[in-house]
Parts: structure tokens; sequence; C-alpha cells
């Protein structure tokens, strides 16, 4: 059986986490027995070594030229060098070479200007890191970005937010090349927190806000996060930063824009729905463990922050949206 072909598109001052995270998860999806294996290439314009923003260069990469035959996966990564990449014509042209010889097409971060710039992401729906995403927007207007999500898949084409969330993307990957068990066991191996589904935001509420200079709220949100099946009550909370409630929901009505109750009920849906996606756990033992009364507390609380139930949400290949953040929404041709 002919290997799956990865072909790793890299330039000067591209982030090694965009290079390292693709390459090492495939490698050790390589080493639990994906069946095809992975051909893992690195590759950039003249074959010359890559010099990372971090000043770790990276040699033994192909000329792009060089690259004939079929391609399972080209992958183009980011960095602060990705503005260079857009503009340099050879580079855009053996991108959209490849593409066309490629299964399928994807990008980490910034990589998704060279891949608009390339012309590949016309009237699809992308993301991209949360920073970029308006500048990216404004530049390639027949491009819908949406600047939730940590990827997105449009049909053959996947694009990811920032660094990290390239790890879930190649889970993604690999799940659906050789399915869920070879996923997990990779995720294991890495000893990530679980693998994040495609729709989570970005900006967890954890670490949206508050800012850094109020402990206090900060320091609430973090026990909240740890111990979601406690009492996590107004009077609870106040208690244990020791202040009044009154005063407690001054605070989050300051910090976070919403009151002690609104804050607590969010986190466990959002931890709630991390169980759903990421365990086969009943929903009555999840709703325990993340401090609802109930099964039936815990699908209306899913209904109210992800508009689905929690069977749905468990059978959905990609995580639902919160409402209140639609994407940006360009008309296919």
């Amino acid at each position: 059986m002919a290997d799956r072909r990865v072909v790793i598109v890299a330039y000067h001052d591209a982030q090694i986490l965009d290079i390292a995270c693709p390459s090492g998860t495939l490698d050790i999806a390589n080493r639990y027995g994906a069946t095809p294996r992975y051909a893992i290439e690195l590759a950039s314009l003249d074959g010359r070594p890559v010099l990372s923003s971090a000043g770790i260069g990276l040699a033994g990469g192909k000329r792009l030229g060089g690259i004939t035959g079929a391609v399972d996966t080209l992958l183009v990564v980011g960095g602060i060098g990705y503005d260079g990449a857009a503009v340099e014509p050879r580079l855009l042209a053996q991108v959209r070479r490849l593409a066309e010889r490629s299964r399928r097409v994807a990008s980490v971060c910034t990589g998704t200007y060279v891949l608009a710039a390339a012309g590949l992401l016309d009237h699809r729906r992308v993301t991209t890191h949360w920073r970029y995403a308006d500048d990216l927007a404004a530049r390639h207007p027949t491009v819908a970005v949406d600047p939730a999500p940590l990827y997105v898949r449009d049909g053959h084409v996947y694009t990811s937010a920032g660094v990290t969330s390239a790890l879930d993307l190649t889970l993604a990957l690999i799940e659906d090349d050789h399915g869920p068990t070879l996923a997990r066991r990779v995720a294991r191996e890495l000893v990530t927190y679980l693998h994040r589904p495609a729709d989570q935001a970005q900006i967890s509420m954890f670490l949206a806000a508050p800012p850094p200079g109020d402990r206090l709220v900060r320091d609430l949100l973090g026990h909240v996060a740890a111990h979601l099946g406690d009492d996590l009550s107004p009077r609870a909370l106040a208690a244990r930063a020791g202040v009044s409630p009154r005063h407690l929901t001054r605070l989050f009505a300051t910090h976070l824009g919403t009151t002690p109750g609104r804050a607590v009920r969010a986190a466990r849906a959002e931890g709630a729905a991390h169980l759903v996606r990421a365990s086969a756990l009943p929903l009555a033992a999840i709703a325990r463990r993340c401090g609802f009364g109930s099964a039936e507390t815990l699908r209306q609380a899913l209904l109210d922050h992800y508009g689905v139930t929690g069977d749905t949400l468990r059978r959905m290949p990609d995580m639902p949206r919160p409402w209140g953040r639609p994407p940006r929404q360009t008309p296919r041709a």
C-alpha cells in the first residue's frame, strides 16, 4: 500500500511549532501502526535550510519545484514570515501546482495567507489565528474568514488557527484517515488533555478574561475550572474569596461582563461539551461530574450554549459554534 505523502511547505521566519507539531504527530501515528504510513517531507522554495523565527534552522528539506507525483496532503505553515511568503510569486506558483495534485490542502495559522494569495480559498470558509482574522478578511474579500474555530474544513481544504491548533487539526486528519481509535492513542502519547473539536472557540472563557490585574476573579475562575462538580454558588465563591456576594457580583460584572452564576454555567457547559466529545461517558455521569443536577439540566445548558443536545453534539463531526458569534458570510459563486 502506497504511503500517504505529506508535503509541509515552509519559508524563512516560519513558526517552528507549525512545522514540528504536524510532523511529530504524524510520526507518532506511524509508530502506532498507521496503514498506510505517512511519508513526511519538508519543502521550501529553493530546498535550502529554513531558518525559523526562533532562530533554529531546519535542514533536509526538498525543493518545491522538484516535487513530482501525487501528494496526499499539502500543508502550508505560518509564522512571522508569512507576509513575504504570500507575495513571492514563485512560491505561490508552486503551491498552486502542488495543490492540483494533492488530495487535500491545509494550512496552520498565517499559512492561510499563502493559500489565499495563491487563489485556493476563494468562496471558502476558513479560519486563521484570531489576531489576524480581520486583516485576512480585508485583504481577501472573496474568502469567508471565521475567527472563532480552531480549524475549519471546507471541502478538501483545511485551515487552522494559531500554533497549538495544529495538533487538533493533525489529530483530525489522522481520525479521518485511520479512525478515532488511532487518533486517541496518538493524543494519549502526546499527553494532550483532549482532542479539541473543530469549532471550539480559539479563546476559551478562561483565557478571554479577566484582565491580569484582578487576581481574585482570575483565581476564582481557575477554581471553577478545576472543580466543576463542587458547590459554585455565588455565596460559596464569595466565601472562598473573602468578599460579600454583592461585591463578588460587582467584580464579575466589571471584569467579565456577566454574573457569577452565568459564568459558572458557561464553564460547566464548556467542560461538559469536552467530555461529550472526548469520552464515552453517559450523559448522566457527565452531568454529575460537571455540576449539573441531572442529564436534563445538562441538556438544557448545552441547548442554551451551543444550540444542540448532548446526543446531537456527540454525533456531530464538528462542534457547534456558541450562539452570538456567526461567521462572516461570503456567497459562493
